[in-house]
């Protein structure tokens, strides 16, 4: 049957009036999808018919006032639809913004009302070495596509994860991995509990590594070799916000393999929840506060700690290998200023013994720190726009065997001593995609290392 634009309104109207008023007398539940919906116009649709024949029977007068009724009624009942629709959560515009420690494109879950939320971002960048004495190669790589898959089960609990496709194909290094996988369940805006595969909530990439939200085509080296990124393990905990600006996020997880680690770093002791050894389990922690006399600023900061040993022998030994890992953070941003600093220490226990058994150094102490600056020019070239260009400026300072244990067989290794200058440019023509193109300077104690002009291009959706 076939039913006009008028009276379609009319029938989703009375549909929610009727829907309403059903429920009031319990012989009938809000409408939750569009299917029962769909049921209750077709009801209502009848009545509508006996209406209109009826009208069709009496006379012009009386036909208008029955019209004039009519209208009168439409109107009050399409607030009513409006009503139903906000409390179904059905979301005409996706607002991109980081929620609960997530980025933007991972938090779409989040604002669904219930059912299934696809997200995503990609980026691909173009690198040309500069000044190679190594034979490094000039390299193009489509770096990542990322999707996010989530499903909101109830108000309370729901799922998110994070697919990730690194390097276009598993041909040549490139992998398929879950970056993170967890169920939240929302219990209070204070406790509230995630468990799964989690993103360790430390420094600013680890948990908000989309393209637009960070300067330039690398992830800071800060953010890759002192604390490793992505770096996700198995575990569960809290999170949730104890006073207005304040969050916290807190894990037990498995712990680190020390099997893993290297002069580089903790980086290769990432389990990534792939058969992980749990003999040790570790703890995460994260604090972040917005200052509500300053907005725009947030400080916070984030530990680890727990043995990485997993009940294996190093040398002929079995070792705790003990790891601490601790980051503090400052973030301000105003109108088109973006400022960022982060500092981080680490040490670990029983480097001499992981070293022997390694055949390289393994530092007993690493630190670094960077401090990045930009500013959205485009505002002062074109006021009415909302495109985005912002130059920036990262300096680096990162030593990954910041110190050797006493009675290790080998010594410091000062191209772990490293420092990068680096200055770029990132464009947005719209939110959602962004233009990149900045060149790094490379330094270290060991000699100068090559440095490195990059182009790329990322986005969300």
């Amino acid at each position: 049957m076939k039913i006009s634009n008028r009276q379609f309104c009319s029938a989703l109207a009375l549909a929610a009036l009727g829907s309403s008023a059903y429920a009031a007398e319990g012989e009938l539940s809000k409408p939750q999808t569009m299917e029962e919906m769909w049921k209750i116009i077709q009801a209502q649709q009848q009545q509508i018919n006996q209406m209109t024949q009826k009208l069709e029977a009496v006379s012009e007068t009386a036909k208008n006032q029955e019209v004039q009724a009519l209208d009168r009624k439409t109107n009050v009942l399409a607030e009513e639809v409006e009503k139903i629709r906000t409390e179904m959560f059905i979301p005409e515009d996706i607002e991109y913004k980081s929620q609960y420690g997530l980025g933007p494109a991972a938090s779409k879950v989040y604002q669904v009302g219930k059912g299934l939320s696809i997200g995503g971002y990609g980026e691909a960048n173009y690198q040309a070495i500069v000044n190679d004495e190594t034979g490094k190669n000039d390299n193009a790589d489509f770096e990542r596509l990322v999707l996010y898959a989530g499903y909101k089960f109830t108000d309370n609990i729901l799922f998110n994860s994070e697919i990730e496709f690194e390097h276009g194909s598993t041909d040549k290094n490139g992998s398929v991995s879950v970056e993170f996988a967890a169920l939240d369940f929302f219990i209070d805006p204070m406790a509230n509990v995630r468990a799964g595969m989690v993103l360790m909530p430390m420094g600013f990439i680890n948990q908000i590594h989309e393209p637009p939200f960070y300067f330039g085509n690398n992830r800071p080296e800060v953010e890759r070799r002192i604390i490793p990124s992505t770096w996700r393990e198995i575990g569960a905990g809290l999170f949730g916000e104890l006073l207005p600006g304040l969050t916290y996020t807190t894990y037990v997880v498995n712990g680190l393999d020390a099997d893993g680690f290297g002069s580089s770093g903790i980086r290769g002791g990432r389990q990534k929840g792939s058969e992980a050894r749990a003999e040790d389990l570790a703890f995460v922690g994260r604090v972040d506060y917005e200052l509500p006399q300053v907005p725009g600023v947030t400080l916070g900061g984030s530990a680890y700690l727990g043995n990485s040993g997993q009940n294996q022998k190093f040398a002929g030994q079995q070792v705790d290998a003990f790891t601490q890992l601790y980051e503090g953070h400052v973030q301000v941003k105003y109108r088109g200023l973006e400022f960022r600093a982060l500092g981080s220490w680490g040490h670990i226990d029983d480097t001499a013994t992981l070293s022997a058994a390694k055949g390289e150094v393994i530092g007993e102490e690493s630190f670094g720190w960077y401090a990045e600056v930009g500013y959205d020019v485009m505002p002062h070239l074109f006021p009415e726009t909302t495109q985005y260009l912002a130059p920036f400026f990262r300096y680096e300072r990162l030593d990954t065997v910041a110190s050797v244990a006493a009675g290790n067989a080998f010594g410091d290794d000062p191209t772990m001593d490293r420092q990068i200058f680096q200055v770029g440019v990132n464009y947005k023509p719209i939110p959602n995609v962004v233009i990149k193109a900045d060149y790094r300077n490379w330094d270290s104690e060991g000699g100068d290392l090559p440095d490195d002009f990059n182009l790329g291009l990322g986005f969300i959706f």
